[in-house]
Parts: structure tokens; sequence; C-alpha cells
């Protein structure tokens, strides 16, 4: 008989809950927190340029698995900034959706859509869940006890710093900042929740060139661009700051009966940070494959890939400067920059075979 423990009650979790609960299995679900969602609100976005061949992540994992998700937006319009230009690309570049404690937050979303119980303020480990269950999928949402228990590959660590602010603003655009002088060697983005509130996030990587940065100072220049850039007084309501949060990717995304999904496995993507679509995907698959319909570990290849060709392409992008931003985002500033976006093709993959050479040769003169 099979037996299935979840550990974490977060995207990949639960989208496993709800796959196995569709072919016959009811598995229990232990999170640490008191409910689901239990953290502060943030924003993020669903890029359908990160996601090819699938276009639409929305409509994928409703018509192919059942899993039915409400975005706060779709976006229509991404507006990117360096120190001293601007691009405007426009299309049906994917959705934004919230995050944490947000009544519509795809974590709640999900919860509305399991029948399996979920234990909250467990305390059970991993160790003692092994003896009592068939299959335990790890999907605690933290790469730390993944690198505890197996070879993970941990990149980089970043610090992010973000807060919701109220104001007026397109639902259906976000911005992006690729300024050194704002977030080094990192971005900051703008993403909507509705028409008066936002999501403001600087990120960067914890290096040692960073280590000594005034951080209030970092985030005040920011929040006074964002402000200058609306022409309005933006008022924070809520804010949040995250240190040392750990990107990278495990060796052995199953070890005996045992699963690693979401963050455990790799899920966030290097280049922006994001990794909604890869958190849910792996909790298909983890559960497909514990119902007998397919290799785990073939199945997220695709993963795998994407996080390789997303590490190389933040490692080019670590490497310019101002002026060079200036350069690249002028150029987006167009056709080609609309031909990138709302290409079919995999851009990212693309991109990281030509950075590859680079990154490689700066590697081999450290």
């Amino acid at each position: 008989m099979i037996k299935v423990a979840i550990m974490g009650a977060g995207l990949s979790g639960l989208a496993c809950a709800i796959t196995l609960e569709k072919n016959g299995i009811k598995p229990k679900i232990f999170e640490k927190r008191r409910q689901v969602g239990d953290r502060f609100v943030n924003c993020e976005i669903l890029l359908s340029v990160l996601t090819k061949p699938i276009d639409d992540s929305i409509a994928y994992f409703s018509e192919n698995h059942g899993i039915n998700l409400k975005p706060a937006g779709n976006i229509r319009q991404l507006i990117i900034h360096s120190e001293h230009r601007q691009a405007y690309i426009r299309g049906h570049l994917g959705f934004t959706n919230t995050r944490g404690r947000h009544p519509n937050s795809f974590e709640r979303q999900l919860e509305k859509q399991v029948k399996s119980k979920i234990i909250f303020n467990s305390k059970h480990s991993y160790e003692e869940l092994l003896q009592d269950f068939t299959h335990v999928v790890m999907a605690t949402g933290d790469a730390s006890y993944a690198a505890r228990v197996q070879d993970f590959r941990e990149d980089l660590t970043v610090t992010l710093r973000g807060a919701i602010v109220s104001g007026d603003f397109d639902r259906y655009t976000v911005r992006a900042w690729l300024n050194n002088k704002l977030a080094p060697k990192g971005y900051g983005y703008l993403i909507p929740i509705s028409e008066n509130e936002a999501n403001i996030v600087i990120g960067y990587p914890d290096y040692a060139e960073n280590q000594q940065l005034d951080t209030h100072a970092l985030w005040e220049r920011f929040y006074q661009n964002v402000c200058s850039i609306y022409g309005q007084d933006l008022r924070i309501t809520d804010n949040f700051e995250i240190n040392k949060y750990i990107i990278g990717i495990c060796k052995y995304p199953r070890i005996g009966n045992t699963f690693f999904t979401g963050n455990n496995f790799g899920s966030i993507m290097p280049f922006l940070g994001f990794g909604q679509f890869a958190s849910l995907y792996s909790g298909v698959q983890a559960a497909k494959d514990i119902c007998g319909m397919g290799n785990y570990e073939e199945s997220i290849k695709p993963l795998r890939n994407s996080y390789q060709h997303s590490i190389v392409f933040r490692r080019a992008m670590e490497k310019l400067n101002n002026s060079k931003f200036d350069f690249m985002v002028e150029g987006l500033n167009g056709p080609l920059g609309n031909r990138v976006f709302n290409s079919n093709k995999n851009i990212l993959k693309i991109a990281s075979y030509l950075l590859k050479p680079l990154t490689y040769r700066d590697q081999k003169t450290e």
C-alpha cells in the first residue's frame, strides 16, 4: 500500500497533493507553519520567454494537470530601466501573481483544491517520516534541508529587500531595473497587485564585494527612483528583507522513494529569482512517478537544463557595467526587443550558449 508524506504546503507540495488525489492516492501534508502562505506578501511574474516551449503557464497547468490558478493579471507591457535608458516591450508576455498571506496568493488557491489533511505546526523530521511512509516528497521550500540530506550545489546566496506600496499603477505593466547603483550585480522590479498596490524589490548576490554595502542606502535610492518615475509619493504599507537566500540545484532529484521538489530540487531560476513554474511542474511530476505514470528524473530534465542556462546568463549579466546595460537596454527598445520577448524560441537557451564562452574564459583567468 502506497503511503505518501509531503513535507511542505507550498507550491510544489500542494501541486503534488492535487495530482496524487486525482489518481486515487491521498497523501498527508506536513507544514511547519501555522497556515498555508504564512509569510510576507510579495509578487512574482511568470514570463513566457522563460518557459518556452510552454507559452501560457496558466493554461498549461489547467488543461494538462487540472490545476487551476488565477493570476493577479496578465503582462501586456514590460519596461526595462537601465541607468540612462528604457526599453518598452509589448505583447502577451506572461502573468503576475501574489504569494504569501495575500488572500488570492497561489498557495491559498492551491489549498482550496486539496482534499488531503494538512498537519500544521509540524515538528516531524524527514527521518521520522521515512519510517512511517513508503514515499516522502521533500517540498519544504528551503534548500538548506536538501543540502543537509544530499549533494546540493549552492551557486550563490542573495539578499532581497522589498515592500508593498500604494499608489496609482497600470496593473498590466511590469518594470525591471538593471542598474548597479541600485542593485549591484542584481536587479530591481515593480510588479502591480492591482491598480492601487504594487510590490517593489531589489535583489543582489552576497558576493564579498557586496558584503559591506549599505543596504538601507541602496533601498532608499531605489525607492526614490521608483517614486520619481511614477511621479508619486508611494506609501509603503508593508516590507520584508531576506538575507542569504540559497540558489542552487540538487544532484539527485530522487533518492530511493524520496522526491526533491521545488526549491529542494532547484526551482529558483538564478537570472531573475522566480521559480513558480518549476515548483509546480516538479510537484506534478513527482506525483506522476509515484502513481506509476512517469519517470521523475527524466521528466524534470528540462528544468535542470533551464537552471543551467539561467546560471550562465546570470554570470554573464553580473559582468556588465552600467554603460553596457544602457547599450543593451537601448537595443531592446524597439522591434528587436519585441521579437525577443514574443519569440517562439527558447531565448534563454540561445543566449546561454552564446555567453557560455565568455563565462568559461573568465573562470579560467580567475
